[in-house]
């Protein structure tokens, strides 16, 4: 009985004090990987409580950047509050974007509602943009017809992956094409997430991996082939065919 008690209390005793430890959650880094149906990706996340975000297409005399070191150079000593960087939107042949474009409050391209060939065609495509920490994304059609005022940013691109939940209505389960591709979509808390797959992957798996796993109900395709991430805290700079618009995320210092 005497045995049985003293271990009673030394159990008694462990227990408390494991209930009085408090507990620590790890902070997620911004940019992680994740698997999806068997594909990888890495998902990078901006929020605008703590985020802001802006976006950057060519230098003073309107020579495309193309590249992710061409950013960092013209970035100088504010590279050091960039959290990451990706790809945004559709270009032309000098590298400049195709739709609609504003870049510091300041719209450098007008709302593109052009039928024609290509990703970007595939309507509908879609806006991705926001204003004093919140952002959104919209199809072409809904940001003409919602928003009056001009964004601090915008980048038009195509098609979208997910409208109000529900695939693009022209994208395929998982089609042939496949590519590395990157794309953007709006979470239940108002976060962006930034998403490039790791391998070539199906529009179709991209738009569900948005939906399914991340939370989003909005989301729009940025490109795919030349899709590229760069995440300084990991060392990493992707390096490849030249790039158009870039969206840089930065720590919010105000």
């Amino acid at each position: 009985m005497l045995a049985a008690a003293l271990l009673s209390a030394c159990g008694g005793g462990e227990t408390e004090k494991a209930a009085d430890a408090p507990s620590v959650e790890l902070a997620r880094p911004i940019c992680d990987n994740e698997s999806f149906e068997g594909d990888d990706f890495t998902v990078c996340t901006a929020d605008p409580k703590r985020d802001r975000i802006a976006l950057f297409d060519a230098d003073a005399d309107s020579v495309p950047y193309r590249s992710f070191p061409e950013m960092e150079r013209a970035l100088a000593s504010r590279a050091k509050t960039l959290r990451f960087a990706m790809n945004a939107g559709m270009f032309d042949e000098s590298g400049l974007p195709i739709g609609y474009y504003v870049q510091g409050g300041e719209r450098l391209q007008k709302l593109n509602r052009a039928k024609g060939p290509g990703n970007f065609h595939l309507l509908p495509n879609g806006v991705f943009f926001g204003s004093e920490g919140q952002w959104r994304i919209l199809t072409t059609d809904g940001f003409a017809e919602q928003i009056s005022k001009r964004p601090d940013f915008a980048t038009q691109s195509g098609p979208m992956l997910l409208i109000d939940g529900q695939l693009h209505p022209k994208i395929a389960d998982n089609g042939e094409s496949l590519h590395v591709r990157n794309g953007v979509g709006i979470d239940g808390s108002g976060r962006a997430r930034f998403v490039i797959s790791n391998g070539p992957v199906s529009f179709g798996r991209l738009a569900r991996l948005f939906r399914d796993k991340l939370g989003c109900r909005n989301a729009l395709y940025l490109d795919g082939s030349v899709s590229g991430l760069w995440y300084p805290e990991a060392g990493r700079m992707d390096r490849g065919a030249p790039l158009g618009p870039m969206v840089g995320v930065f720590a919010d210092e105000r």
